[in-house]
């Protein structure tokens, strides 16, 4: 995460510069929210849309922590050859502005709360103005919008929610969910594995998932949070643990839900389901067989296929 990366330099007495973009206007390579850490060692984190707009940006950072410059502030990009001032070197034409925060030692404890925030999946709020960096905790701190931004003459302020990160919880903790973790975990998502078998070798050795547990899959409803950040993906050893996972989810309300399979096990699953009294329409929005069809055939390739689709669902419905 980039808090950890953060932390890691300034107990290092290594200072950074954290770049977020904070506004985008018409079609821009940085999407709002996203971050980049430039530190004074050389090193990078995350990205902020690349190309030469985000080099050009990295060698400001670096030119100004190597001239010791310890100031907030606004950068401007716009992507046209036709700018005035502020042009990035892009030509798709709309323009995005960011905030270079200065973060040094002197951070370390708001920093580290961020980090915990995260870790224990709790609420809160980061704030990036023109005098630093702050941290609130709490569901209170969290407006209806999730990002918003001010600015005038000499002063700006930006925040966002921090803490409570998308969750994808696997039923399941076969040989695709180590691949399956890996890759969410790569993709910000924090990862719940459950299985309901002991000494298996898939779930010991998942270094990926921030949560692992062993479970009675007759009684797992209670474990998955009703929002639009739970995505749910169901891969027991058995159609019958399937089954009885899937039974639970149908009435959740929640932002997705994968069940792996063969065409013939959802469908006998399916006409199961709606002879039981369950409606058609919540039968049919869970996604099985799951993935994107992409050909996968290996434990690696169906992880890909799935995280594609969850990705799919996150930035589409």
């Amino acid at each position: 995460m980039i808090w950890e990366f953060i932390s890691e330099k300034i107990n290092l007495n290594v200072d950074v510069y954290l770049i977020t973009v904070a506004e985008t206007i018409g079609s821009s390579p940085g999407k709002l929210g996203f971050k980049m850490v430039v530190a004074a060692d050389g090193s990078l984190y995350g990205s902020i849309g690349g190309g030469v707009m985000e080099h050009q940006l990295v060698e400001l950072a670096r030119e100004r922590l190597a001239q010791g410059f310890k100031h907030n502030f606004l950068k401007r990009q716009v992507h046209s050859h036709e700018a005035e001032e502020d042009k990035s070197g892009m030509i798709c034409s709309g323009e995005q502005t960011q905030i270079f925060n200065y973060i040094s030692k002197a951070d370390v404890n708001t920093v580290l709360t961020l980090i915990q925030l995260e870790s224990e999946n709790r609420p809160g709020k980061v704030v990036l103005s023109s005098s630093g960096i702050e941290v609130f905790e709490g569901e209170s701190h969290i407006a209806s919008k999730s990002i918003e931004f001010q600015r005038n003459d000499a002063s700006y302020r930006y925040s966002e929610p921090v803490g409570i990160r998308e969750t994808v919880y696997i039923f399941g903790a076969g040989h695709i969910s180590v691949p399956l973790s890996q890759i969410l975990s790569l993709l910000e998502f924090r990862v719940e594995v459950f299985d309901n078998r002991k000494n298996l070798n898939t779930f010991s050795n998942n270094t990926f998932a921030n949560k692992k547990q062993i479970v009675d899959f007759k009684d797992v409803e209670s474990l998955v949070a009703e929002n639009d950040r739970s995505y749910v993906v169901i891969m027991t050893y058995g159609h019958k643990f399937d089954e009885i996972v899937l039974k639970q989810m149908l009435n959740k309300k929640i932002k997705y839900l994968g069940m792996i399979g063969s065409k013939s096990k959802v469908k006998t699953i399916f006409e199961n389901l709606i002879a039981e009294g369950y409606s058609k329409d919540k039968v049919e929005r869970v996604c099985s067989p799951i993935g994107l069809p992409i050909g996968g055939q290996t434990p690696a390739e169906i992880a890909v296929s799935i995280a594609a689709q969850i990705v799919e669902w996150r930035n589409k419905h």
